[in-house]
């Protein structure tokens, strides 16, 4: 036993006899696994016995300390649990994949005219969310149905309280124009409550509802609205003829279909409301190789604790959580959703073939997922060792580091680097630069200035170093790497007119196949780092051209400036504003407004016609 499990051990025996969650960190202090328990000793001292699986005993040889948070309740365990995974992304964990990049249909029930948006996480903001949506068309299918159906605004806040005429979306019948009053907030906030309806997937339920105001408004001689009703309960009809009916007697429900492979795994969910199939959503989980019962138990932790999906009253599974989760999952459950919730495993019955035809469903997830990646490893793989046989480079260079400046006439210079494993791009290692130093368009001094402040400290060096250009730019690149003491680290320039690469050890550059896997890899990394490196330039430009035409004018302090970007948002809707407009933001008169206003349109006649 190292001296690691020693003090591992020694601060189990201190956890407290209590309901809690513990968290085992590596000596980087990164949160390697997050657990809940309800007596918080007998779990943690659970660790250190015979007979653990392999993936726990990796854990344990690699934690450093172990923390613990005692709550009041097995409940509240559960729930802290679910945040921790969601915050610290553990290794060890078993969490869904890109489970942050699921995009949701937010809509602001609480705001006083409610908008529809797109987001990627959820907030406890009294606004009602729906999905995750892991399919992208899905989504765009859910919103164009939704958009012809309900007419809801999709403006900015500041375009609903400046607007003085109705936009195009109005003319087109896909907006009721809040912004002019050409409706009631009662009346809105109905047609925002059948959305909600519709995105939930009760169509029967909504397609009631408007077939009965569609009789009161023809009962009160109102045609025109009556009209408009029928137009919408048409619409909903076309989107049920398009769902499957399995039986009215299923009513509301999810199916959950599990597919397990090794360490990877694919859960598959049907969602099923007054019992037609209204739709599908598949999410790929990371570290999977656990008892199927655990699978369910975390996937259902994790999917229904985001706050954006729909809770129906039976949740259908192919193993129940494990001994005591049930329990504890369905009374956390029933707290969202503010009403019963039960978990079941079916045996038999048209309920047990929806969960078996959702694994099925999973099953070719999976594999189409794993032939996917294999095409994609074997194209990267294919480059990598091509590159490296071009440039007689051993080890291969799997680990690539690519460099490149971006600046308008000197100004708001900036640099980037970008990483690649494997072929692939490894976000966590980008990295974006002010350059300091260098001045004025001195594009191998600014070069120079990243690469020494990259690797003055770097305590991991990749296999290559790519930087954007010709000769004379990996000349000054090898300058500060020799001094460095790097002088066996790799460099190669890649020139953009005829895609030639550039090293100091051959008198005439390397011109590859336009179809060569190697070429297309450089390729993709120099555009890669292009591309970040205009980016941040483009943010910083931005963020100079506001503070800078703002500090121009007499009596725009911070603070007046802070309060102007908040209200305005931008340069382009400042400029806009009327002086009735610029006057309503607090701390801004008439006769300061006025003034504004002449500076702003001075400064946009007296721009550079060459700026972008």
């Amino acid at each position: 036993m190292n001296a690691d499990q020693v003090t591992l051990r020694e601060q189990a025996s201190l956890a407290p006899e209590r309901p809690g969650v513990y968290l085992f960190r590596d000596h980087a202090g990164q949160v390697l696994y997050v657990g809940k328990a309800a007596c918080l000793r007998d779990r943690v001292r659970s660790y250190f016995r015979q007979g653990l699986a392999a993936r726990t005993r990796l854990m344990l040889s690699r934690a450093a300390t172990l923390e613990y948070i005692a709550t009041h309740s097995e409940l509240e365990a559960l729930i802290l649990e679910s945040n921790l995974i969601k915050e610290h992304r553990p290794e060890f964990n078993i969490r869904l994949r890109d489970d942050k990049h699921f995009p949701f249909v937010r809509v602001g029930m609480a705001d006083a005219w409610p908008a529809v948006s797109v987001v990627r996480s959820t907030r406890p903001d009294g606004a009602r969310y729906f999905g995750p949506y892991t399919r992208a068309q899905a989504l765009a299918e859910t919103l164009r149905a939704a958009r012809r159906i309900f007419p809801f605004r999709t403006c900015s806040d500041h375009r609903l309280a400046t607007a003085q005429r109705p936009c195009l979306h109005h003319d087109l019948g896909r907006c009721q124009a809040p912004c002019t009053g050409r409706v009631s907030r009662e009346e809105y906030l109905s047609t925002l409550r059948e959305l909600c309806l519709f995105l939930e997937g009760r169509q029967q339920h909504l397609a009631r509802r408007l077939r009965e105001r569609m009789q009161r408004a023809a009962d009160s001689l109102d045609f025109e609205k009556a009209a408009e009703l029928r137009d919408q309960l048409l619409a909903v009809e076309q989107v049920l003829k398009r769902q499957k009916m399995l039986s009215p007697s299923l009513g509301d429900l999810d199916a959950l279909g599990i597919a397990l492979t090794g360490d990877e795994a694919c859960v598959q969910v049907f969602r099923v409301r007054e019992g037609k199939l209204v739709g599908r959503e598949t999410y790929p989980l990371r570290l999977a190789g656990s008892p199927r019962a655990e699978v369910v138990s975390a996937f259902i932790k994790q999917h229904y604790g985001t706050g954006g999906a729909y809770i129906p009253p039976l949740i259908l599974v192919p193993e129940l959580p494990p001994q005591g989760d049930r329990e504890l999952i369905e009374q956390w459950l029933e707290g969202t959703r503010g009403g019963r919730v039960r978990l079941v495993r079916p045996l038999r019955g048209e309920k047990r073939g929806l969960v078996e035809l959702a694994a099925g469903n999973a099953s070719l997830a999976l594999e189409e997922a794993r032939a996917a990646g294999d095409r994609e490893h074997g194209l990267t793989a294919g480059a990598v060792e091509e590159l490296g046989r071009v440039l007689g480079l051993e080890p291969l260079p799997r680990h690539i580091e690519a460099f490149d400046v971006s600046g308008f006439h000197g100004r708001e210079t900036v640099g980037s680097m970008v990483t690649f494993e494997d072929g692939r791009p490894c976000k966590e290692g980008y990295r974006r630069y002010r350059i300091r130093g260098a001045s004025g368009r001195d594009d191998y001094r600014m070069l120079q200035e990243i690469l020494h402040r990259r690797y003055r400290k770097a305590a991991v060096l990749p296999d290559l170093v790519v930087v954007d250009g010709g000769r004379g730019h990996l000349v000054a690149a090898r300058e500060v790497l020799d001094h460095l003491g790097l002088t066996a680290l790799p460099a190669i320039a890649l020139a953009k007119e005829r895609e030639e690469i550039y090293t100091l050890d051959r008198p005439a550059p390397i011109a590859l196949e336009d179809a060569s896997p190697a070429l297309r890899l450089l390729r993709r990394v120099r555009d890669e780092a292009h591309r970040f490196a205009v980016g941040y330039h483009r943010r910083l430009r931005k963020r100079r051209s506001l503070k800078s035409s703002l500090d121009e004018i007499p009596g725009i302090g911070p603070s007046r400036r802070r309060a102007l970007l908040r209200h305005f948002g931008s340069l382009a809707a400042l400029r806009r504003a009327t002086v009735e407009e610029l006057a309503r933001v607090p701390g801004i008169g008439p006769r300061l407004a006025a003034e504004l206003q002449r500076h702003l349109h001075a400064d946009t006649r007296s721009r550079a016609p060459t700026e972008e």
